[in-house]
């Protein structure tokens, strides 16, 4: 095999790595997306629930009763 072949044969390697990478990253990013809408729905209902109970202070605020 001589220079040429395996410097074509790297190159091949390296083209099929990127590709992988490049699959992996935008699936990755589909699911940061699907998470973050998530996160923000799950906010907005905390936040609804907060407002709905009166406006008293937050369970994760209040001191345990053993204080």
């Amino acid at each position: 095999m001589d220079r040429m072949d395996a410097a074509e044969e790297q190159i091949a390697h390296l083209t099929r790595a990127v590709e992988d990478l490049s699959e992996v990253v935008a699936r990755q990013s589909k699911d940061i997306e699907r998470l973050s809408r998530r996160v923000g729905l799950l906010l907005e209902r905390e936040a609804e629930r907060e407002a709905d109970s009166g406006g008293g202070i937050p369970l994760a605020d209040q001191r345990p009763p053993h204080w």
